[in-house]
Parts: C-alpha cells; sequence; structure tokens
C-alpha cells in the first residue's frame, strides 16, 4: 500500500524534497512509489522506450525531456510495455500522448501535458544519470513517491 505523500513528508520532513512542478495525472494509478530510474532527453524517445522495455521490478522512471511541450516521449505503446515490464509509474518532465490509453493502464504516469505529435526516435541523451527538474534532483536508486498531493524524493545524503 502506497502512503500518502502528506503524511509521508509530516514523518520525514527535510529527508524528503517535494518537487513544486504542477503535473497532471495522466495513467490509471493516481498514487505510486518505487526507487529511481532516469532518463534525459529532449524531444527523442528512442531511450524512453528501450529503458521500459526492460524489467522494472517495481521503480519508477523520471524523464527529464527539458519541460518541452512539443512532442511527446510517452504514448500508448510504450507505457503499455512499462506495464508489462513492472515498472511502477513514470514521471514526464515533457508531454504524452494517447491519453484515453494510458488512463486504462495500471501504472502511474505524471507529466505536463500532452501533444500528439510523436518525437525523434535517434537515442540521444543518458540513462541513469541525476537529472534535476525545478530544482529537485532525481538520483537513480533514491526512492520516489507520487500521489494526486505531488511527488517527494529522498534527498542525497
Amino acid at each position: 500500500m502506497t502512503i500518502a505523500t502528506a503524511d509521508l513528508y509530516d514523518e520525514r520532513g527535510d529527508e524528503l524534497a517535494s518537487l513544486s512542478l504542477q503535473l497532471r495525472d495522466l495513467g490509471g494509478r493516481r498514487a505510486f512509489d518505487g526507487p529511481v530510474r532516469t532518463v534525459r532527453c529532449f524531444r527523442d524517445n528512442a531511450l524512453v522506450k528501450q529503458t521500459l522495455n526492460t524489467p522494472g521490478a517495481g521503480a519508477v522512471l523520471v524523464v527529464d525531456g527539458g519541460g518541452s511541450l512539443e512532442s511527446a516521449l510517452v504514448g500508448d505503446l510504450i507505457a503499455g510495455s512499462a506495464v508489462e515490464n513492472g515498472w511502477a509509474g513514470i514521471i514526464v518532465n515533457g508531454v504524452v500522448r494517447d491519453t484515453e490509453a494510458l488512463a486504462g493502464l495500471s501504472i502511474g504516469i505524471k507529466a505536463l501535458g500532452t501533444n500528439p505529435r510523436k518525437s525523434a526516435k535517434a537515442g540521444v541523451g543518458d540513462v541513469d544519470v541525476p537529472v534535476t527538474i525545478a530544482d529537485v534532483t532525481f538520483i537513480p536508486g533514491r526512492h520516489v513517491w507520487a500521489d494526486a498531493d505531488g511527488i517527494l524524493v529522498e534527498r542525497a545524503p
């Protein structure tokens, strides 16, 4: 059972960073948590697809798309493979598409919004590196929690 982020923050406070960026809930699960995995990419989702096609073991993929609203980094096929591979959720500093289908999948998905335009497939970017979104750093292996109230991540020691 996922603990509410508000309760978790009340318990652990300064041990956690709270993402102030407002993201939309677009997946079939509003609350999810797990260890952080990351992809940094810009308008190119090849590394997102490649990563979500591997066993997720309950992890959450944090995708730093640089806040671009110009092309989707996750769609129904990529999110469907994430479900099949055991990922708990996807957090996107960017946009997604196929929102009707995403809402029916048993996975948490948070993103800035939507755009039907597909992205490039060149594979440009980085996997499992620290990414900073709105002054919060997501470090691979740290734990992240997300629900309707927002996103919390363990701070680096």
